[in-house]
């Protein structure tokens, strides 16, 4: 186990599992802005869907003329059907992760029961991750493009769940709090090299053939391959440096304790069915998964469609536009402990509500959005949306999880992520129909703000969740004694 005789975490050990986490961080910040910048050229060059959109605007001439309003040629599917094919990511990781997560809990093998599953999926991942440049560049093939994605979404949802159980199998549950701070500081830091990772080609394509001697899309292939690199290291290290139980041992077991976790597990069920929340639970509950659901609306088509903003608003090229982001994940990570000690300070509420109010600021960019000014204010409001994700997102599942009780943790985390998972299913696609008609990104930092003042209108409604403070948990013992 990752723990030493003094039940103190191993963070050595910790770290060295934290790599698998990492190479999934890599891949999917990379993954989104260059995909969306692939899918866009590809999507705008293909017969198919400019006929379609032709025939979508004869269909409903009202369209085209609204479209002209706005000041546009006319109306292109494209925004839509990019928006489309971001989502399946995560309707593949509804789908796909709690399947194989569960079959990681039942298997059975030398290499313990996680890493097979990483063994066998991040190979055929990273394979896939440099296949989608190459598709891109060399066969420009829409159906062959779209299968290759279609793989590599489908083998990364294979491994991603049990990598993240692999630190609390290993790790003593007193201590997995410490271990997943550093699980996420490792995911952080894979994030952060994902992002500049286009910057860091981009400067090497320079310095060999002189600036603007070399078109961006050369530069895509290299950078997929630094994804691909890191999961290979991850399985090279998760192989070698880390030993996971041989779980055939614990077979027998576990077929003896099965029918006694059963009934244990029926009776636990049968007692939490007749512990009901209150009126007021409920309505705290309902309005926050509503808060949550405009939320992850609101920031997942910024991390999905910022790319595509920064070019044509900002003029950046991909490698840019991601070193941008890389600002607002510094921030965030910066800020990750302060935001926690607010929370418990000032209450869960307040701070995250005050990290809404941040977030809503953005939309200042739109209104900046024909000024050279904004070349400027944007990393300012990349700063500030960096914090105000930190002061969101570090007290909002603790917040939903002190509704339902500790006896319905697993229960309420589930509310969690179906919440955040729908929201960024039906985010890409709201706004790739609202791009669609405005015919403009420049929307997007109009779009997101308006979703995080509902989400700010939601959680106002919120009335439970709180944590018990400190010094009332100290009067109360003092009034016993």
């Amino acid at each position: 186990m990752v723990m030493s005789e003094k039940m103190k975490l191993d963070i050595k050990k910790t770290i060295l599992i934290g790599f698998g986490f990492m190479s999934t961080s890599i891949a999917w910040n990379i993954y989104d802005p260059y995909i969306t910048k692939i899918l866009q050229n590809v999507l705008q060059s293909n017969a198919t869907i400019t006929a379609w959109s032709n025939a979508l605007m004869q269909r409903f001439p009202a369209l085209l003329e609204f479209s002209k309003s706005q000041g546009n040629d006319g109306l292109s599917l494209v925004p839509l059907f990019i928006g489309i094919i971001m989502t399946f990511d995560n309707i593949f990781g509804v789908i796909f992760q709690p399947t194989f997560g569960k079959l990681s809990d039942r298997c059975r093998s030398k290499y313990g029961k996680r890493r097979p599953f990483i063994f066998f999926g991040a190979p055929i991942s990273a394979l896939l991750f440099v296949l989608i440049p190459l598709v891109f560049l060399k066969v420009g093939s829409l159906p062959v493009l779209m299968a290759t994605i279609i793989l590599f979404v489908f083998t990364m949802s294979l491994w991603r769940a049990p990598v993240v159980a692999l630190m609390p199998d290993l790790t003593p549950s007193e201590l997995r709090s410490e271990g997943n701070a550093i699980i996420n500081l490792c995911g952080g830091l894979g994030g952060l090299i994902g992002m500049i990772s286009g910057t860091i080609i981009t400067a090497v394509f320079t310095m060999i053939y002189g600036k603007d001697n070399f078109s961006e899309f050369q530069t895509y292939p290299y950078v997929f391959l630094i994804g691909a690199a890191v999961m290979v290291i991850a399985v090279f290290v998760l192989r070698f440096f880390v030993h996971e139980p041989d779980s055939r041992l614990k077979a027998v077991a576990d077929a003896r304790e099965a029918e006694a976790i059963a009934k244990a597990e029926k009776e636990e069920k049968e007692r939490l069915k007749a512990m009901k929340l209150s009126k007021g639970e409920r309505k705290s509950l309902v309005f926050m998964l509503a808060g949550l659901f405009f939320l992850f609306c609101g920031s997942n088509a910024i991390t999905t469609f910022f790319a595509l903003f920064a070019e044509e608003v900002l003029h950046k090229k991909t490698s840019e536009a991601t070193f941008l982001m890389a600002v607002f994940a510094v921030c965030s990570m910066a800020a990750a402990i302060p935001a926690g000690k607010i929370g418990k300070k000032i209450g869960r509420k307040k701070t995250i509500l005050i990290g809404l109010c941040m977030f809503a600021t953005l939309s200042v960019a739109y209104f900046f959005r024909n000024s050279s000014a904004l070349n400027w204010l944007i990393w300012i409001l990349l700063v500030v949306g960096g914090v105000a994700n930190m002061l969101i997102t570090v007290n909002t599942l603790p917040l939903v999880l002190e509704i339902g009780g500790q006896e319905k943790i697993g229960t309420f985390t589930g509310y969690y992520y179906t919440a955040t998972f729908s929201a960024q299913i039906a985010a890409p696609i709201v706004f790739g129909m609202f791009s669609m008609f405005t015919g403009t990104y420049s929307t997007l930092f109009v779009f997101s703000p308006v979703a995080f003042i509902l989400s700010l209108l939601c959680i106002l409604f919120v009335k439970h969740g709180e944590a018990i403070p400190d010094d009332m948990i100290k009067e109360a013992e003092m009034s016993d004694d």
